[in-house]
């Protein structure tokens, strides 16, 4: 009788389910169906699709990919979409929409209640009239040298010591804070990973408008205008759609896709100038190579321009030709190339030259170009390709790499992407420059031609033999800052029991105007690590017993370097680490002269459960007597939460 009644739910639900999956994940009936599918009994079945087809790389630490615990804090939203369309895609191609709704279901459970914090934390008074802007973009202006002037702070150092916790928002759903806040005025906006974009109180923390697209918003928010000269709000979710929002209302005016390919992403932001945006698309295929069925590697990255208007696109660069088939892999599958070659970052905007500067990321498969490892010059009207320089040839890599699967490239390079975003330098004597960095750990200056002037090596990350295996998470990630004449230089560089290489993960100040070193300031663990535990990679041991409770990650991480983007002052540059500690360093010399952990529980003003983690990708955002942070990055086994923490000048 209990057989047959479960058999009769399942026939129910996944009938149900059949329906509301039969069009976009985001479709009403669908929404009710899956929302209320953890009072059925199908989470069983979800398991077991997980275990037979998710499995090998979800709970193997090498392949990078987030735990199954990790999953379990997504949207159900977010898995559904990441699997029917987004970058599970390719993984997920073999299985029924069916298949596809039990394992979100298993993972993500039910959505229900999450979201009644929102109607408590609604505004009563409305937003305050001031069109200034703090935060308008990623890189802080067109140039992305992440500086805020002193008329957009007032924090010195003199009075950095005297910043506190003001209040904390956490998410629902949420293991991962990427989305760099964009602030005008009184007002806040970002997005989140279950695809929801707020408008905040910057001072009060309440909720002004909200809205939501079809899946993770990771980029940060541009301040641009339409066709009529009105402000908007624009930004990418992971499925590589730009969305242009109504700054008030955050009501959609319009979506464009983004795509190159069915793989194609964007994990940098979209850059605007004189009424057109910009994109820079990536693609996850580098991951998707990881999987030994997937055949490798037909897309590849490039920028795209878009008219502010109404999202038409204008032009497309593509980083190489189309891929054709070059042979087989040691599978006997077909192997495709040239691919890869993803813009990673945010591109850089000069407008006195008609110009665009951007970053590229390595080849996936043989054969090489020159495009990859590289910074490119574009014709900001037409796209066409001006310049190339490239940092690091014959760089061949994917995610096979990692445990040397079949889809791992012969004589394989060591994943050296230029993944943060050029710097378009301006000195007082009128001398121009493009800064760049590396994860091969190497910081650039090139003149506006596409030349070398120097280059710095500030980490180990591409010293010692067998680089593919071991040096994903080295060298310079996210984002430099400059102020003035100096140039600040995160560093992640993780522990590798590794010959020849020593990590130096820490903050690195270099003049701009030849590279020499003014100073460093590593960064250290500042907790006890058992040796056995120093090679394991955080959360991705979980499953197999190699390593501590979550609780106990907390008090000690595996990672404690600094991958996301730094903010400068003239006379302080902030920076996150992986381990959670946010500090201000002192420009001249380097001294920390303040720090906050931010890798735990928080007392947050919404009542949402909040923790924070490792920070990550963004920057900090800086706005007169404040500060924005967001905490909790869980790929590569690094620390997940889920708070976005504000902190002022003590009154």
């Amino acid at each position: 009788m209990k057989k047959a009644l479960i058999l009769l739910l399942l026939l129910l639900a996944g009938g149900a389910i059949w329906l509301a999956l039969q069009d976009s994940p985001m479709k009403t009936v669908e929404g009710l169906a899956l929302q209320h599918a953890d009072k059925l009994p199908l989470a069983f079945f979800g398991e077991r699709l997980f275990d037979e087809h998710c499995a090998s790389c979800h709970d193997n630490p090498q392949m990078h990919a987030p735990t199954r615990e990790a999953l379990s804090g997504f949207s159900l939203d977010s898995v559904m979409v990441a699997l029917t369309f987004g970058k599970m895609q390719p993984m997920a191609a073999n299985l029924s929409k069916i298949e596809r709704g039990l394992i979100s279901i298993y993972l993500t459970g039910s959505d229900t209640g999450q979201y009644e914090w929102l109607e408590q934390s609604a505004c009563n008074a409305p937003a305050s009239e001031s069109a200034f802007t703090f935060s308008g973009d990623w890189g802080l202006g067109p140039a992305n040298r992440r500086f805020a002037s002193p008329a957009h702070t007032n924090i010195d150092r003199d009075n950095v010591g005297d910043l506190e916790l003001a209040w904390a928002l956490a998410f629902p759903k949420v293991t991962d804070m990427r989305s760099q806040p964009a602030i005008v005025g009184d007002t806040l906006y970002f997005g989140d990973k279950t695809g929801r974009l707020y408008a905040i109180d910057r001072k009060l923390g309440c909720v002004r408008a909200h809205t939501k697209v079809a899946s993770g918003i990771r980029s940060a928010i541009t301040l641009a205008e339409d066709g009529a000269g009105k402000p908007m709000l624009v930004f990418a979710d992971s499925m590589a759609f730009i969305y242009a929002a109504d700054p008030a209302s955050l009501e959609i005016k319009w979506k464009a896709d983004a795509r190159l390919f069915e793989t194609s992403t964007i994990t940098g932001s979209v850059s605007y100038h004189d009424g057109r945006l910009f994109v820079p698309v990536s693609s996850y295929e580098v991951a998707a190579a990881g999987n030994p069925q997937h055949v490798c590697c037909k897309s590849h990255g490039g920028i795209i321009a878009l008219d502010a208007g109404d999202g038409d696109r204008l032009w497309e660069w593509h980083a190489t030709e189309d891929a054709t088939e070059q042979g087989v892999d040691r599978d006997d599958k077909p192997l495709y190339g040239p691919s890869g070659v993803s813009v990673w970052s945010t591109p850089t905007i000069d407008a006195a030259r008609n110009r665009l500067y951007a970053g590229t990321g390595e080849n996936l498969s043989h054969p090489a170009t020159d495009t990859s490892d590289a910074v490119v010059a574009l014709d900001l009207d037409s796209g066409e390709l001006i310049w190339t320089f490239q940092a690091t040839a014959d760089d061949v890599w994917n995610a096979a790499c990692l445990n040397d699967g079949a889809n791992c490239p012969e004589n394989a390079g060591g994943d050296f992407d230029i993944g943060a975003s050029v710097i378009h330098a301006n000195l007082e004597d009128g001398t121009e420059l493009l800064l760049v960095g590396q994860k091969s750990g190497d910081a650039m200056a090139l003149d506006m031609t596409g030349k070398l002037l120097w280059k710095q090596r500030v980490s180990n990350a591409a010293i010692g033999p067998d680089l593919h295996q071991t040096t994903t998470n080295g060298g310079i990630h996210w984002g430099m800052a400059l102020s003035g004449e100096k140039l600040l230089v995160p560093a992640a560089d993780p522990e590798r029991p590794r010959p020849e290489y020593i990590p130096r993960p820490g903050i690195h100040a270099l003049d701009v105007r030849n590279g020499e070193p003014i100073w460093f300031q590593g960064v250290e663990r500042g907790c006890y690590l058992a040796e056995e535990d120093k090679p394991l990679v955080g959360l991705q041991n979980m499953r197999s017993g190699k390593s501590r409770p979550l609780e106990e990650q907390y008090q000690c991480s595996f990672f404690y370097g600094l991958s996301a983007a730094a903010t400068a002052t003239e006379e302080l540059v902030f920076s996150g680490g992986l381990n959670g500690m946010l500090r201000a360093y002192d420009i001249s010399n380097g001294d920390v002269l303040w720090q906050a952990a931010t890798a735990q529980p928080f007392a947050t003003l919404n009542g949402v459960e909040g923790h924070g983690g490792s920070i990550d990708v963004d920057g900090q955002v800086l706005a007169g007597d404040w500060l924005y942070v967001q905490s909790g990055y869980s790929m590569f086994g690094q620390l997940p939460g889920n708070v976005l923490l504000a902190y002022r000048l003590a009154r």
